[in-house]
């Protein structure tokens, strides 16, 4: 339901094969999430999945990896438990932090808490190794086969130099908040927002406000955007969180409604020093954030940039085949399939 960026394209550098996965299905508005639409919408679809499926198997048949690495996607697990590769199997993401006992769960939904976590393990079915990102360092580092590791940030954003401009900057998972942040800079025009949407078929850059501009996902052009805002409002995923807190960047986040994991998402920020949670892109509630003197947290650059050697360590201590073959770990001599 969203278009993929074109840097995803240009960076990964790697054969690219799409196929259909479950995903969530929002509101009339695209704002929040429909739980029991998206449970039913996606029973429809397993007959569209199982091609999916197949569709994976020919691929690994053709690369034969040696580690397929999932980033948190319910046909990588699946496809792990029918098909029994005879590679490795490997997750990552923030969401493997569930089996950290210090993990922050969101306490409005029991269902909404069970089915996060089903969903979470779906992903994970007989992985060998979880890699958990994490805000901030997390004792123990290791449960079982779950890893805390610091977030994947891309280099651009350890090379800039952060400046405080006069903006707001706004990133909205679902291009349905854009209504809702047009409303608000149309009463508050003292208030400049420049705000990025993945909305299909809209302009690269659309200015319906003087105060408000929206952008097509630039990768480059936000992260320029990032590093000269003066606070970041977004919704609460995990990666831009990331790199607003690398370049001490207060973050409001405003978590999608009837996604209970960015419910947990905002409190594991918060509880990291990010900012503030929201229920609604209302950017006054920043504005009396900034001026009580209390944003001034800047992440442990130490601890997130300690991403790749702790994945060097993981590397050399796991195995890379269902055999218990142990290979020895060469930068260029391995094959990853992600999911």
């Amino acid at each position: 339901r969203r278009e993929i960026p074109n840097f995803f394209s240009t960076k990964i550098k790697s054969p690219i094969y799409l196929f259909d996965s479950p995903n969530f299905v929002t509101d009339k508005n695209h704002k929040g999430i429909k739980l029991g639409k998206t449970i039913g919408y996606n029973f429809s679809k397993l007959k569209l999945f199982k091609r999916s499926l197949e569709k994976l198997h020919q691929v690994v048949t053709m690369y034969q990896p040696d580690v397929i690495l999932n980033f948190y996607d319910i046909l990588g697990g699946l496809y792990n438990l029918l098909y029994k590769p005879k590679c490795s199997f490997w997750t990552i993401g923030h969401q493997y932090l569930i089996s950290h006992p210090d993990f922050p769960y969101s306490k409005r939904n029991y269902l909404q808490k069970f089915l996060f976590q089903l969903n979470t393990k779906i992903t994970s079915l007989g992985a060998e190794v979880e890699l958990a990102l994490s805000f901030r360092p997390l004792y123990p580092s290791q449960i079982g086969n779950t890893f805390v590791t610091p977030p994947l940030l891309r280099k651009e954003i350890k090379e800039m130099t952060p400046a405080k401009g006069d903006f707001y900057l706004t990133y909205m998972v679902n291009p349905g908040y854009g209504d809702e942040i047009l409303l608000f800079a149309k009463n508050h025009p003292q208030i400049k927002i420049e705000a990025f949407w993945d909305k299909k078929g809209a302009p690269e850059i659309y200015t319906p406000l003087k105060n408000l501009t929206f952008y097509q996902i630039n990768d480059q052009l936000f992260l320029e955007k990032m590093s000269t805002c003066k606070a970041l409002i977004s919704t609460a995923g995990f990666e831009s969180i990331c790199e607003a807190m690398y370049l001490g960047k207060p973050v409001m986040m405003v978590p999608v409604k009837g996604q209970y994991e960015q419910s947990c998402n905002a409190i594991d920020a918060r509880l990291s020093g990010a900012g503030i949670i929201s229920d609604n892109f209302d950017f006054n509630k920043m504005e009396i954030f900034l001026q009580s003197g209390n944003s001034g947290y800047v992440a442990s650059k130490g601890w997130v940039d300690g991403f790749e050697q702790q994945f060097l360590e993981i590397l050399k201590d796991c195995s890379f085949s269902k055999s218990g073959e142990k290979p020895e770990f060469s930068r260029q001599g391995k094959r990853i399939f992600a999911t």
